[in-house]
């Protein structure tokens, strides 16, 4: 059972929506909350599971961000598009639940090699790939060592955090092909590729520890179905694999396909308007994240998006396998904010950064140009904000300093189960670094070649909140980007609940003290504020 600590939530409120229309205001009775809902004791159908982040907590008791109420609220009411820029790793806008949702340049003209727009960027007709034909990167810290020891912290910080990751990669590549060789005898003993639990239970095994896996395997099988542990098996193998090939690998050099100086923020011109990037599984995450905002609502493909029916994604390529360089970064928004987007979506972030500065001004940037940036608050289940903490970038705050920008919302991954569990075991929180959370875990959305997948992360929180934001600045285009940022926050709904941060079930805090806020975003509640606001001004 948890509690709801606010009577005002409108997440309690009884709506009346018959005759709804572009000019009626979006008006409801408010009754006071429950003074508890009681958790879903059953496990969530697979529809559920697709669309858990669009349910709501009262009507369905699975803590969505209400995004099924928020569109029956908005029956009949106009909307304009808004251009939502996803700076990611590229995205498959090939996709078909993509669609009509994809961004085109109507100033530029297609294949002429010409820059019509004189925007810097030629043919860039869907957006712009800084990477150009890169695949893969080191990470920043590991960049910092191969320009050598110059007696600096932060090189002995660099060293230090190499040789820790190095140490872990290596460990945990060994129990990733330990696993898939117990796998592969799994496989080869049944005689079949998709093996069930019943398969692994009717198996005789000797050995005292294959049986031991066996049991671990039964449990795991439990939850999910084969074909989906097959590919997190894949998944870890590709991951620690790239790891010691490309992000740690002190000998590779990931940019001189590029072809640019990253140092030098003047040296522009380069990358291409190949948004996909050059191998589409390499778009698997910004494609994804792009879904979750802008796939197709009720088509029968898929998932739903959470402003569909009202968004432009423009395509930023500039996040790799490893870091992003800051350059890129910075680039990437300017680009973004100069070409309309109204909001951006930023799934990345990293824990070293040798020109943070130029981010900082393009945040700043932004904010001049009353644009939204949404940002992963990070995936090491760590807090943010503890004394002596790890500064994780981007961010709005300089070295802990006060906030540069108003229209920078950080955002932290909750889960479907309203226990301990509600926190994501990985996501990262801080009181002052975290604004809020929203939905992070299985999420149903697009990857490249016309699949889909559930993926999880701060990564798939961030464009849940991308997504609600989109919908009001859609809606209500006269509020700034500053109030679009205050509704989210202010109109989520605060949970009275202790939970394992990290994971940890042995270190319990309160939910409320885990962000600025305390709350999930809500969809609902949001457009409701976004009303009331609106007619204010």
């Amino acid at each position: 059972m948890m509690k709801l600590r606010n009577a005002y939530l409108y997440a309690a409120l009884a709506l009346a929506l018959a005759g709804c229309s572009s000019t009626k205001p979006l008006t409801s009775a408010p009754v006071t909350a429950p003074a508890a809902i009681t958790a879903k004791k059953a496990p969530l159908t697979d529809n559920q599971e697709k669309r858990w982040s669009h349910l709501d907590l009262v009507r369905d008791t699975i803590p969505g961000m209400s995004v099924d109420r928020a569109y029956e609220l908005l029956k009949g009411k106009k909307a304009g598009k808004i251009v939502v820029g996803v700076v990611d790793s590229g995205i498959d806008i090939e996709h078909p639940d993509l669609q009509g949702v994809i961004w085109t340049n109507t100033k530029e003209v297609a294949g002429n090699g010409i820059d019509d727009d004189n925007n810097g960027y030629i043919d860039d007709i869907h957006g712009w790939n800084f990477l150009g034909d890169a695949e893969h990167e080191n990470m920043e810290f590991v960049r910092i060592l191969k320009k050598g020891d110059d007696g600096s912290e932060i090189y002995k910080k660099a060293k230090a955090e190499y040789d820790k990751e190095y140490r872990e990669a290596m460990s945990e590549k060994q129990k990733i092909d330990f696993i898939a060789n117990i796998d592969k005898t799994f496989r080869e003993k049944t005689g079949k590729e998709n093996y069930t639990v019943e398969d692994l239970k009717n198996l005789n095994v000797t050995d005292p520890n294959q049986n031991q896996l066996k049991q671990s395997f039964i449990q795991m099988l439990s939850n999910i179905p084969k074909e989906e542990f097959d590919q997190e098996i894949k998944d870890a193998k590709d991951h620690f694999d790239s790891q010691l090939n490309y992000n740690l690998n002190l000998k590779f050099d990931g940019r001189k396909i590029v072809g640019d100086n990253p140092d030098d923020f003047n040296s522009r011109g380069y990358g291409n308007n190949n948004v996909i990037g050059p191998v589409k599984e390499g778009a698997r995450h910004g494609t994804h994240v792009a879904g979750i905002i802008a796939q197709v609502r009720s088509n029968n493909l898929g998932g739903d998006g959470v402003a569909s029916n009202n968004v432009q994604i423009m395509a930023v390529r500039a996040v790799p396998d490893g870091d992003e360089y800051d350059k890129d970064v910075a680039l990437a928004i300017r680009y973004a904010v100069d070409n309309g987007a109204k909001v951006i979506n930023g799934s990345f972030g990293k824990y070293f950064s040798t020109h943070s500065d130029w981010v900082y001004d393009a945040i700043k940037y932004a904010a001049e140009k009353d644009v939204l940036i949404v940002c992963a608050a990070g995936n090491e289940g760590i807090d943010l904000n503890q004394p002596g903490g790890v500064e994780r970038y981007p961010n709005d705050n300089k070295s802990g300093g006060p906030e540069i920008s108003d229209t920078f919302l950080s955002v932290g991954a909750i889960n479907y189960d309203l226990n301990q569990n509600f926190i994501a075991d990985f996501s990262n929180y801080g009181k002052t670094d975290v604004d809020v959370f929203s939905p992070g875990v299985r999420i149903y959305a697009t990857t490249p070649n016309g699949k889909y997948e559930f993926l999880q992360g701060t990564s798939m929180a961030s464009p849940n909140a991308a997504g609600v934001a989109a919908l009001i600045r859609a809606y209500y285009p006269n509020l700034k980007a500053s109030q679009v940022k205050q509704i989210i926050m202010e109109s989520g709904v605060p949970v009275n609940l202790k939970v394992a941060v990290g994971g940890d079930e042995d270190n319990l805090k309160p939910f409320d003290e885990l962000s600025r806020t305390g709350k999930i975003v809500n969809a609902y509640n949001a457009l409701l504020m976004a009303e009331q606001m609106s007619r204010k001004k």
